[in-house]
């Protein structure tokens, strides 16, 4: 059982070893999710990145901007793989290239974005960190409901970790997705299942876990704990360091 990462480091390496094993397994369209407050998205991708570098020329990297490409390509020097802005001149897809990964693509470039994916056909896709789904943006109406639909919800989500207030919701292919709960020092297993658990679905979860275990319940006077990392916030420190 893949256990929860304790830093950055870690996270970075479960989250490519689960995207390299989705796209060997077939998988055309996934997400990695690393969602800790305030994490800045360039050094999680210079990390993720290498483990395609294989694909050489074959691979395309894309960013939102070109600003935020040009960026990519000054710290990170020579690279093996194209690395360009979804606006720039020669943003579209090219028949030789086999890889795509959109890095923070956005709900601004969302039409874009579909867009190239569909241009890529049956070659794998991999979002890192999207944040697509803007309501504003993209509308709770007709409209945003048939994009997610034909676009947004194709996508599998291969790795993904959202710490929560005394839990944490983990999913690392081909892992199912999990439910943490924060326990004395440390975090265990309160639940797993095949899909992503909605909130009422967590908060069943970790209800059923505290019931079995014979802990205080949710909304009972709960006991003294330290927690992994000493709690949820040294927890979201050592991720970031």
């Amino acid at each position: 059982m893949t256990q929860l990462p304790k830093s950055l480091d870690d996270a970075i390496a479960q989250a490519r070893d689960a995207a390299t094993a989705a796209v060997n397994d077939g998988y055309k369209r996934l997400q990695v999710e690393i969602l800790i407050p305030e994490l800045k998205v360039m050094p999680v991708a210079a990390q993720f990145i290498p483990a395609f570098e294989n694909f050489e020329n074959k691979l395309r990297v894309i960013f939102p901007d070109a600003g935020a490409a040009a960026l990519a390509r000054r710290d990170w020097g020579e690279k093996p793989y194209i690395i360009r802005g979804i606006q720039d001149l020669k943003a579209d897809i090219q028949p030789e290239e086999e890889l795509f990964i959109f890095v923070e693509p956005s709900s601004v470039e969302v039409t874009q974005v579909e867009e190239m994916c569909n241009q890529a056909g049956d070659r794998p896709v991999i979002f890192l960190n999207p944040s697509l789904e803007d309501v504003a943006t993209i509308g709770i109406g007709y409209a945003g409901r048939q994009l997610r639909e034909r676009f947004l919800n194709t996508f599998e989500s291969c790795y993904y970790l959202r710490p929560l207030e005394g839990s944490a919701l983990f999913r690392c292919y081909p892992s199912p997705w999990q439910v943490w709960r924060e326990t004395e020092g440390d975090y265990e297993l309160a639940g797993e299942q095949a899909q992503r658990p909605t909130a009422e679905e967590i908060e069943r979860l970790l209800i059923g876990d505290l019931a079995s275990s014979g802990e205080t319940a949710p909304g009972a006077t709960p006991r003294p704990r330290k927690g992994i990392l000493s709690g949820l916030q040294d927890f979201l420190r050592a991720l970031s360091q």
